[in-house]
């Protein structure tokens, strides 16, 4: 009487314990991992993210005891729920910013971006084929060493220039791409000295580069944020 019975999800060491220290001592190539959403309810751990999740894989790493750094492959989380008419600050913005920054230094991870297969109204993508074969090209390339493209562009430096910016990319293949038949790039945002952030247009001014300008209420851009 009075006793409850305990959800793995509710402690931490008890899906650890029960799922993957048992596979300790059996050689692996790698790992792909997805996981993200429980850490995103709030902010503050949302942000702590960009701590726990490269401590973890350091401490899979340490416990495997392989020569060099195994693959650690992983998803970004995806976009869920409806649209905002106007930017907001969302907690899944921060998590994905905190699994970028694990992507950036960590060495030997990859991360599949699936912020354009999301669901509105299902926090787990349908879409597990288009997931799986951005991990695969990944893994081909981590793990593997082939010579391919495994990911889309990654973000490289803006230069705000007044009322405009320009965003210049790595990892663009054979150049970066739209499908808008105006060619316009959705999904970036910019704000000036009052920090509020607008939607803003942009569009593909060479390979490598995307430039962005400021709408009316914003006379000067100082930040720049895409898919928040």
């Amino acid at each position: 009487p009075g006793a409850s019975i305990m959800h793995p999800n509710d402690y931490p060491t008890l899906l650890y314990n029960g799922m993957i220290n048992p596979l300790v001592p059996y050689g692996i190539k790698g790992v792909i991992w997805y996981q993200g959403e429980a850490n995103a309810g709030i902010r503050v751990d949302a942000v702590r993210y960009r701590e726990l999740f490269p401590v973890m894989i350091q401490d899979w790493r340490n416990k495997w005891r392989q020569e060099g750094d195994f693959t650690f492959l992983f998803v970004q989380l995806a976009n869920f729920m409806e649209p905002a008419d106007e930017p907001v600050d969302e907690n899944w913005a921060y998590l994905r910013e905190s699994q970028t920054m694990t992507y950036e230094s960590v060495p030997n991870t990859g991360m599949a971006c699936i912020i354009d297969i999301g669901e509105a109204d299902d926090i787990h993508p349908r879409n597990k084929k288009d997931v799986g074969y951005r991990l695969s090209l990944a893994a081909m390339k981590k793990a593997y060493h082939r010579d391919l493209v495994f990911s889309g562009p990654i973000f490289k430096s803006v230069t705000p220039e007044g009322n405009s910016a320009v965003v210049s990319f790595t990892n663009t293949g054979s150049g970066l791409t739209v499908k808008d038949k105006y060619g316009y790039v959705k999904g970036f945002a910019v704000a000036g000295s009052d920090k509020k952030f607008y939607f803003a247009k942009a569009e593909i001014t060479d390979n490598e580069k995307v430039t962005i300008y400021a709408p009316t209420n914003v006379t000067e851009i100082i930040a720049v944020r895409y898919g928040w």
